[in-house]
């Protein structure tokens, strides 16, 4: 790794970082209204797969030279499931009841691609099939704020899309996209460029609807089923990625 490379990579984690500690704000206020709203748990999960495989993926035995992407991922993994445990407690139970659902799904996906990468796969394969699936899933959390910027271009409003999670999304994302490339590591720079771009969109809906805030509400209601359960599992704006959704690589 040189020095260029090290120093993209000290800064991915600092912005990863902020970007893992930044649903700190939404989390606040749902402990205050002892509810989660309209926000969703699917990114802080989508978010804790994201990291469990990520940071699997940057072992030495898995792939030599990306510590750095195991660290931070290691440190976001328990803080996103430190997010999901506040959202279930808080959450109603037909939307605890998804989500808890989710989360044992993630831990079972891990789970097998840990069992397999130690069992069955060697060197090079393993470093593959580690970096398919944490590419993968980390396609999936960076994906997962799509729903949220339906809502902002519907509503016109962005109170469910925090500001500084887009930016952080952007930033991690391009930080981590260019550590991909200088390391000639396509697992890396993929899934990151996905999430480079997607901060780009976040940002340019929020220059364009900065002004609206709080206008979500004003739709006007729908019997239809469907719509229910989209406005129950509106996301918190990684998860992330919002979802924060976050790559973080």
């Amino acid at each position: 790794m040189n020095v260029l490379q090290f120093s993209i990579g000290i800064f991915g984690n600092a912005t990863a970082l902020f970007l893992f500690l930044a649903p700190i704000i939404t989390f606040r206020r749902i402990i205050q209204s002892k509810s989660t709203e309209k926000f969703s748990g699917v990114p802080y999960v989508m978010t804790l797969l994201n990291c469990l495989l990520s940071a699997w993926y940057g072992l030495p035995f898995v792939s030599p030279h990306n510590l750095l992407v195991s660290t931070i991922n290691g440190t976001g993994a328990g803080i996103e499931f430190v997010y999901v445990v506040i959202f279930l407690i808080y959450a109603p139970k037909n939307v605890r009841g998804k989500i808890l659902g989710l989360l044992v799904l993630v831990l079972m996906v891990f789970s097998a691609v840990a069992l397999v990468s130690l069992l069955a796969l060697h060197h090079q394969k393993r470093k593959i099939f580690c970096g398919f699936a944490a590419t993968i899933f980390s396609i999936c959390m960076y994906a997962s704020p799509l729903s949220i910027m339906r809502r902002v271009i519907r509503t016109k409003s962005v109170e469910f899309m925090p500001f500084f999670l887009s930016l952080f999304v952007f930033l991690c994302g391009t930080s981590w996209f260019i550590y991909g490339l200088l390391g000639h590591d396509p697992f890396v720079a993929v899934p990151n460029g996905f999430g480079c771009g997607l901060g780009t969109l976040q940002l340019i809906l929020y220059a364009i609807y900065r002004g609206n805030k709080g206008d979500g509400d004003e739709e006007k209601p729908r019997d239809n089923d469907n719509d229910k359960g989209e406005r129950s599992m509106v996301t918190n704006g990684n998860d992330s990625l919002s979802s924060v959704m976050v790559e973080v690589p």
